[in-house]
């Protein structure tokens, strides 16, 4: 293949490299590559661990949807939250995280907790308070999240708690 790769911050194709002779193409008119290496940790966060965007409004100009990886360090749990509208779709890469959230489908609310591994999916419907908690003494997991929204909705809670009808 004799086509030059892309290099860290283009962001988008070689062929739509940005001259001053050639006018350029809108955000939402090319293919934008986000590289590992720059991903931006500018988004919302949550004690516990760190956010890091790929595909979001500010990134590449998207409208519906946002994506990016979730780190938990060691032995550490994340602070109680939930993302609004948000629908979040979940991807465990390494690590064991455990998703954290209360069902209070019964007569007594009752902390449901799912352990996961790579390669495995969580949903977090909108609106519903959860944490991350990474319980390997060692290594940290990380996880790919796409939310519904384009940017990273986070409402940080001071306890786990099933929200009322109206909050939901």
């Amino acid at each position: 293949m004799s086509e030059p790769l892309t290099t860290p911050g283009d962001k988008f194709h070689p062929h739509l490299h940005e001259t001053p002779d050639v006018p350029v193409a809108p955000l939402r008119a090319r293919l934008h590559h986000i590289r590992a290496d720059s991903l931006d940790g500018g988004t919302a966060q949550t004690g516990g661990m760190r956010r890091f965007a790929a595909v979001s409004g500010a990134t590449v100009g998207s409208e519906k949807l946002w994506m990016g990886q979730t780190h938990v360090a060691p032995a550490t749990a994340s602070s109680d939250h939930h993302h609004g509208e948000s629908e979040t779709a979940i991807y465990v890469v390494s690590g064991h995280p455990e998703f954290v959230f209360l069902d209070d489908s019964g007569e007594e609310p009752q902390e449901i907790r799912l352990k996961t591994s790579p390669g495995d999916y969580v949903f977090v419907p909108p609106f519903v308070p959860h944490r991350e908690e990474n319980p390997d003494p060692v290594d940290e997991a990380v996880v790919v999240i796409a939310r519904s929204t384009q940017e990273a909705i986070v409402v940080n809670l001071s306890r786990l708690y099933a929200l009322p009808a109206e909050e939901s």
